[in-house]
């Protein structure tokens, strides 16, 4: 059977794909962010699985506002890189997994989540800056295959934090019941604290971000509790994408251990934060 190996939380601010792309991870305004990269990376470098499933959100480069899934699935057999207005990344198409995203859609159906499936998914920042977190240097293909798991933080009613954590154990369940011997590590993206228009642009709030970094390894069921409307007045209006955090721990088991963390202000206007899981349940 499968089993999730790792779960990798971290921000995917737009222009921490850029500074790779532009080389200029070590110009002074960059270095301290991705030297608190390093120890995650060599780690998960040595802890390569065989699937990632990416748990993230497009930012209407591919899904318009007409119609927005609470929660969709990638079943395709690869995944072109989105045009966000400035012509691509420079990052290979990422493969998919359409067999294991099958599978997942059907388990977590049958457990009571209503799925959307997308036969074809162009995939934006969201989605690519982690992956290059994961790995900066890809060369012409992506280390692994890819399911990637869209979830609305976007267009109000967003899905509670609780139902996200709920999804997250559906998930992980729905992983270990598939009858391949794979390893697959879940990353959970976005945030952490941030609100890019209105009065308070520029917000961010290092204490809310720090007791989330705490809590999310040690009583995830507390940022479960908190409203869609707690999130938004603690973190800002894009900072309920941590949201999406939740799905990543709701899929690994309760025996895992914080491999690394890092927290990082600001990263363009935002607070970035990772935080890497081993999860020894598998």
């Amino acid at each position: 059977m499968a089993s999730v190996s790792w779960g990798l939380a971290t921000s995917h601010v737009p222009p921490i794909g850029a500074a790779m792309d532009n080389h200029a991870t070590a110009d002074p305004y960059w270095k301290p962010l991705f030297d608190g990269y390093g120890p995650a990376r060599k780690w998960m470098a040595g802890h390569q699985p065989d699937v990632a499933v990416i748990v993230y959100n497009d930012h209407a480069n591919f899904v318009g506002l007409d119609m927005v899934p609470a929660f969709a699935i990638g079943a395709a057999d690869s995944y072109a890189i989105a045009d966000e207005g400035r012509g691509r990344r420079p990052v290979p198409d990422v493969a998919g997994a359409p067999e294991l995203s099958e599978h997942l859609i059907r388990e977590l159906i049958d457990d009571g989540f209503d799925i959307t499936t997308c036969g074809k998914l162009d995939v934006d920042h969201g989605l690519t800056v982690p992956l290059s977190v994961y790995c900066p240097d890809p060369g012409d293909a992506w280390p692994c295959a890819v399911v990637p798991v869209l979830v609305n933080v976007i267009q109000y009613p967003q899905p509670t934090a609780a139902r996200c954590l709920a999804l997250g154990k559906a998930l992980g369940k729905a992983i270990r019941s598939y009858p391949r011997e794979i390893k697959v590590a879940v990353f959970g993206t976005g945030g952490m604290s941030h609100q890019l228009a209105g009065a308070r642009a520029g917000l961010i709030n290092p204490r809310f971000d720090r007791m989330f970094l705490d809590a999310i390894e040690r009583d995830p069921a507390s940022l479960a509790a908190l409203s869609r409307e707690e999130y938004i007045a603690q973190a800002g209006t894009e900072g309920i994408e941590l949201i999406m955090w939740l799905v990543m721990r709701g899929a690994l088991s309760d025996a895992l251990v914080r491999v690394h963390e890092t927290y990082h202000v600001p990263a363009s206007n935002t607070a970035a934060g990772l935080a890497l899981f081993e999860d020894l349940g598998g």
